[in-house]
């Protein structure tokens, strides 16, 4: 008989009346001598054991020996044969169960009330289920916002601080706080309340912690263009580190963006709605009084005071409303939103003595800052000591290092019908004197549509390739630089012909690209046709940006990765072919999409939407003016706004030599 088997036995027939114990255990060592030993060196009584096991309280007594043994008399009152008497050990105390706790019973209704239901949609917040399900199954981890009394000051601050969620453009209906006025702790349902409680602000806080880096919506289901990569927390990480945090609602804060503009940004907000005033933001020292209308060719003694406000040189002239002065007021109504006519009146007057006084404007300007203030969440918190930056909308790209802006410069943007995309990624590599190579859109949308047939008869058919010659365009199959007449355009695939130009001054690329890798095959290079850069609004690539000076902006980086002198970079710059210089370490590079911007003198300046991704955010975000759509919230396009996402290329943009 196997052991176990021996020990189920002395449990059956213990149990049996009529049997003493002495028989029962001889029976069992007869079957299998070492049963016994198995259980103790001093075997317990049959009751003793089944407390153990089954948790039993039943009091235990020792049994008595007898000299006498009758085997008709019950099992209660029959002695033992002596030489069968056990002496048996001391009963064992057995402590009552304890009864649960205020936390514990807490606990328990937490539990119980996260497997019976989730009020959050499943798919958006399948990770905060797990997350919270993970940590209030461990009876180590603490309550983290109630006590017996109702919220603990733990739970106090973090409601308070999710309770200011409009204040970081964020919106504070979306997060669903208890309401614990009136809470009675003698109530029959307290424990039910203050576990829902519990729940509650631990959801809240994990969906603003994800909000705040940029989780409501997911960018490229409402443009395949806007393609950041988004750093979302992980819940089960959030909710075990803000369970030992000293200050639970700084840490929550710490969510937000911290880079200067997303401050200068909330303070805006905050004033526009009507709360706090722009606390840095300093009255001009120089005011200019009223007066007459002054326009260019005017003569008048606060021409001379308007030049030292707007920072320019007194001149030969100081009264002298010239065109110097004319195109600085310009640029300060264009950068303060108001009316770049270049004529001082009275709006402009109180423009130049208040600038602050015209800040964004109503509630489509409101709109405007909250849609800027959800793309600085697209953004790492740390974007590094050195990167590049390209704001789209602006046309600007700037190289910062250690948070200073060391080098500006213009850039050519996508056209509406082929837009710069909004990503990021890491540059690897400069090459000077690049080869182009012509991607599938082109040759299919561009270039095949200009390759006509003409003449036949004896001849044959012909066909028209001068839009390859006009280019200095040229063709390989398998390898091998093909004729471009040996070709039957009217059978052949384009696709599966590599066209490309060589470096040349005439070449797309010009003189020099910079590659970061990415899925969108998008990148920087220079550009033969320069006269672009002179536009205010220079959208004309095909996605790529072209850059203003890229033989200065080469210098930049390449001073920085590789201590390269602006000597050397310029002769790479005149003379290399196809000379790739990979980068020591990766330079980030983020293309942006901010359409409004705060000054340092706390004006705004707008950008136009020039792709429509305002629009098309606001129709994801917001809901009769307030609030957020879910971030798994399908977005429903016209056909107009659908276009966008549709196929690039344009057979005329070729034909007018612009890539």
């Amino acid at each position: 008989m196997k052991p176990t088997h021996a020990i189920a036995l002395t449990f059956l027939c213990a149990g049996l009346p009529g049997l003493p114990a002495a028989a029962t255990e001889k029976a069992t060592q007869e079957t299998h001598p070492v049963s016994t030993a198995m259980l103790s060196a001093e075997p317990l009584s049959t009751d003793l054991l089944r407390v153990q096991m089954l948790g039993t309280a039943a009091q235990v007594e020792k049994p008595k020996a007898s000299s006498t043994a009758a085997q008709d008399t019950p099992p209660a009152m029959a002695p033992r044969p002596e030489k069968a008497t056990v002496a048996a050990p001391a009963p064992r105390t057995v402590s009552p169960a304890r009864p649960a706790t205020g936390a514990d019973a807490i606990r328990e209704a937490v539990q119980s009330e996260l497997g019976e239901s989730f009020p959050l949609a499943e798919k958006q917040t399948a990770g905060i289920r797990g997350a919270l399900a993970e940590y209030y199954s461990d009876a180590s981890q603490p309550l983290l916002w109630v006590d017996g009394h109702g919220l603990s000051a733990r739970g106090k601050a973090v409601a308070a601080e999710i309770e200011r969620a409009d204040d970081y453009g964020l919106d504070a209906s979306d997060y669903k706080l208890p309401d614990m006025r009136g809470f009675d702790a003698t109530a029959s349902d307290a424990i039910a309340a203050l576990a829902s409680a519990e729940i509650a602000i631990s959801q809240a806080v994990l969906a603003y912690a994800r909000d705040a880096r940029g989780g409501r919506i997911t960018p490229n289901r409402i443009s395949r263009n806007l393609d950041p990569t988004l750093a979302l927390p992980k819940p089960s990480e959030v909710i075990h580190s803000v369970a030992f945090r000293s200050d639970p609602a700084a840490y929550l804060r710490s969510f937000q963006p911290q880079h200067p503009q997303f401050e200068a940004l909330r303070k805006k907000l905050i004033a526009l709605r009507g709360g706090e005033t722009d606390a840095d933001g300093k009255a001009p020292e120089i005011r200019i009084p009223d007066g007459p209308l002054l326009q260019l060719g005017d003569a008048d003694p606060q021409v001379s005071l308007l030049r030292e406000r707007l920072g320019l040189a007194q001149g030969a002239d100081p009264a002298l409303y010239d065109q110097t002065v004319a195109e600085a007021v310009k640029h300060f109504q264009k950068t303060h939103n108001a009316a770049a006519d270049g004529v001082v009146g009275p709006g402009t007057r109180r423009l130049l003595n208040d600038p602050h006084r015209r800040s964004a404007g109503g509630t489509a300007d409101i709109k405007k800052i909250l849609l800027n203030m959800e793309r600085w969440r697209w953004l790492p918190q740390d974007q590094g000591r050195f990167y590049v930056t390209v704001n789209v909308p602006e046309y600007m790209l700037r190289v910062v290092e250690d948070d200073k802006t060391i080098h500006t410069t213009r850039v050519v943007a996508g056209a509406t019908k082929t837009p710069t995309p909004v990503f990021s990624a890491d540059m690897k590599s400069v090459v000077f004197g690049p080869f182009w190579n012509v991607p599938n859109s082109i040759k299919t949308g561009e270039i095949r549509p200009y390759i006509r047939p003409y003449g036949g008869g004896w001849y044959g058919t012909r066909w028209d390739t001068r839009v390859l010659q006009q280019h200095e365009l040229r063709i390989k199959y398998n390898g091998q630089d093909i004729d471009p007449q040996a070709i039957d355009w009217s059978r052949v695939d384009v696709r599966k012909l590599h066209f490309y130009q060589p470096p040349s001054p005439n070449n797309v690329l010009g003189r020099v690209k910079f590659v970061f890798p990415n899925k969108h095959d998008v990148y920087m290079h220079d550009t033969p046709q320069k006269h672009f850069f002179n536009r205010s609004v220079r959208a004309e690539s095909h996605g790529c940006m072209r850059v203003q000076d890229p033989d200065i902006f080469a210098a930049v980086l390449l001073k920085h990765d590789r201590n390269w002198s602006t000597a050397s970079t310029r002769t790479a710059f005149d003379t290399a072919y196809d000379k790739h210089v990979p980068l020591n370490d990766p330079i980030p590079v983020y293309v942006t999409y901010f359409t409004l911007w705060v000054n340092d003198d706390g004006s705004i300046t707008s950008y136009g939407d020039i792709y429509g991704h305002d629009r098309r955010m606001s129709a994801a975000m917001f809901k009769k003016g307030q609030g957020y759509a879910a971030s798994d919230r399908p977005v429903t396009a016209s056909p107009a706004r659908q276009a966008e996402n549709g196929p690039r290329g344009s057979a005329a943009r070729f034909a007018r030599n612009t890539f």
